[in-house]
């Protein structure tokens, strides 16, 4: 077996003896330890084998952090984790707007480490992405590296290793960073709410299984006989007209997540479905929640069943208040909602994974005598013909149109969203979304280039659409109220109204059955940086051209999200695009040096990954 070497990475992540594969559902055993609030969190303890406390909260301007291994026991069986201060999740940081913060990070591991500091803007040198970061190599074992920054803004972040597989096994924290001004609205209590996915298998194995055979995760997908059951009920020619394609396509309508709950356990703040987390509160009381998903590879469904979840915060920024009863959090995405329980009774906060096999959950009580029912988890999703960037009305509705490129699979012949339901048209400023102007998206027709063609890109969107208002797959049928980006606008006015001078299209692009990642079809380690002039303002514009979402983060610069409203465009620090459609957003380049651009699912980071050169 090779050793993996992530993108920015100075030494191979050693593997380990591969774990013992079991299936964890909300059946994993765990501790548990409630919480009190933002000034009386539990002290964390070292992990062990019995039980797993909350994460410490440390506050103030110095910090100092050390990387060690730690046995953690989330599943009923010991492992070793990557901890930061012996703690998995790692110690929340809290910080306050304007203070200059010094972090000294001492390894005490066999490898090589690092911490990148997710959301946050400030200088290249202190960014934590070895080789790629301005003079920073990694830390060395036995060797200590002091960051000092001054923060420049606040709100919900969180930090993490870019160094190997180390994320995955436990590196990962929350940031709060309390804002100079007053909160633009009012809460009286407040939690921070970390969802993560945690495997006993080591993460080389993980990769290595993906790599050997993409499906080794998914355990449902179609049976035989399911199809004769689809044949009784639609007949022969219905049944083939719905599976006939994705057969001739070589795909799956149910391949959702690539490491699914078979492997993983999922958490909320360290704690399992079988032991939740726990957060008091006292009726009436605003209670602001800081949702924040550091899982590897999991999206999450997020509802609290009884409660309206009313947004105020993306990525750190605040934005128009939405209320709703349901957000999907993207992989790295930080989300921050206001609950008002009205009753004297429990409330379950149910994090659902997006392939629907398993969830994280939590309980608002109070009373610690009093539980909360654990909803039902929906219907398994079904990837439609959408969702491959199909128009099949521009078809006809004949599968026959879809062309084959040299690997075999569909080339992907348009894209279309029906209905565009939840929008209100009447409401948008003008010009239209994708009409070039700033906060509309790009005018640009799609082009493929000779690197998108071959054996390790396997699908290309002709016509990629924006599917701003589409919640996605699994959510597009619900009758609850659901987040979606076209809810989003900044409370405060754009600060750069500039219209951009050029313009740069990525083209998400892989090979699942190969799981090959890769952006417009080259691959990290073949690539050249992406080069951006300073003070200039630009446009990227990512086009989907897989089955999977991608949330996509870019280092150092804020992501101003193009909705269709240019006057209030939100920022965001990481952007999830839909399979088979596109998105837009622009860059003001104010920060010198070189930054790393790159999805954030963590198996898929080895080839879809850039270095951004600001000069």
């Amino acid at each position: 077996m090779s050793n993996i070497i992530l993108p920015g990475m100075q030494r191979p992540f050693e593997p380990e003896s591969q774990a013992r594969r079991r299936f964890v559902k909300g059946v994993a055993a765990g501790g548990a330890l409630m919480g009190l609030g933002v000034n009386a969190f539990a002290s964390s303890s070292k992990p062990s084998a019995s039980t797993l406390a909350e994460p410490a909260v440390l506050s103030g301007t110095l910090f100092n952090l050390t990387y060690g291994y730690s046995k953690v026991n989330f599943t009923g069986k010991q492992r070793t984790a990557t901890a930061i201060n012996g703690s998995v999740p790692a110690p929340t940081l809290r910080w306050k707007e304007g203070d200059t913060v010094t972090l000294n990070v001492t390894n005490n591991m066999a490898d090589d480490t690092s911490i990148h500091w997710h959301g946050l803007i400030l200088p290249s040198s202190q960014d934590g992405v070895p080789n790629i970061s301005d003079g920073f190599k990694g830390i060395k074992p036995g060797e200590t590296f002091k960051y000092q920054f001054k923060v420049e803004q606040n709100g919900t972040y969180w930090y993490h290793s870019h160094s190997g597989f180390q994320e995955q096994t436990g590196a990962y924290g929350a940031i709060v960073i309390e804002p100079k001004e007053p909160y633009p609205y009012a809460f009286d209590r407040e939690y921070v709410v970390q969802l993560s996915d945690w495997s006993d298998e080591h993460p080389n194995d993980i990769y290595h299984k993906l790599k050997k055979l993409s499906s080794y995760y998914n355990f449902k997908e179609r049976t035989v006989g399911e199809a004769f059951d689809e044949v009784r009920t639609d007949g022969w020619d219905k049944f083939w007209q719905k599976r006939g394609m994705w057969n001739r396509a070589r795909m799956s309508d149910r391949d959702i997540s690539d490491v699914t709950g078979y492997t993983y356990t999922f958490l909320m703040n360290g704690q399992t479905p079988a032991a939740g987390w726990t957060g008091l509160f006292k009726k009436g009381e605003k209670v602001l929640l800081r949702f924040i998903n550091a899982a590897a590879m999991t999206f999450f469904d997020v509802r609290i069943p009884g409660l309206k979840m009313t947004v105020v915060a993306a990525d750190g920024q605040y934005i128009q208040p939405v209320t709703v009863d349901e957000f999907r959090i993207g992989v790295a995405e930080t989300f921050d909602v206001i609950v008002e329980p009205s009753t004297e009774q429990a409330y379950s906060i149910f994090s659902q994974a997006i392939d629907r096999t398993g969830y994280a959950r939590g309980t608002l009580t109070p009373d610690l005598a009093m539980t909360s029912e654990v909803p039902a988890m929906d219907a398994d999703p079904l990837l439609a013909h959408r969702d491959m960037g199909m128009d099949m009305s521009a078809m006809g509705g004949d599968h026959s149109k879809m062309k084959m490129n040299a690997a075999g699979s569909s080339g992907m012949q348009g894209m279309g969203h029906a209905g565009m339901k939840g929008m209100d048209h009447s409401k948008m400023a003008k010009p239209k979304i994708g009409s070039g102007k700033a906060g509309f998206g790009t005018s640009q027709k799609v082009v493929h280039v000779e690197s998108e063609f071959g054996p390790h890109v396997d699908m290309r969107a002709e016509a990629p659409q924006y599917l701003l208002d589409d919640p996605g797959i699994g959510l597009r049928n619900s009758t609850r109220r659901i987040f979606t980006y076209a809810d989003l606008r900044n409370l405060y006015k754009t600060p750069d109204p500039r219209e951009p001078t050029r313009e740069i299209n990525l083209h998400l692009t892989g090979n699942m059955s190969r799981y090959m990642w890769s952006i417009n079809g080259i691959k990290f380690a073949d690539a050249e940086p992406i080069r951006l002039k300073f003070g200039e303002r630009m446009r990227m514009n990512l086009l989907n051209d897989t089955m999977m979402n991608h949330p996509i983060h870019l280092h150092g610069m804020w992501s101003d999200l193009e909705t269709g409203d240019a006057e209030y465009i939100p920022r965001k620090h990481t952007v999830v695009v839909q399979p088979g459609a596109k998105i837009s957003f622009l860059v003001t380049a104010d920060a010198m040096g070189g930054w790393a651009y790159h999805c954030h699912l963590l198996y898929h980071m080895l080839g879809m990954f850039r270095k951004v050169e600001v000069v």
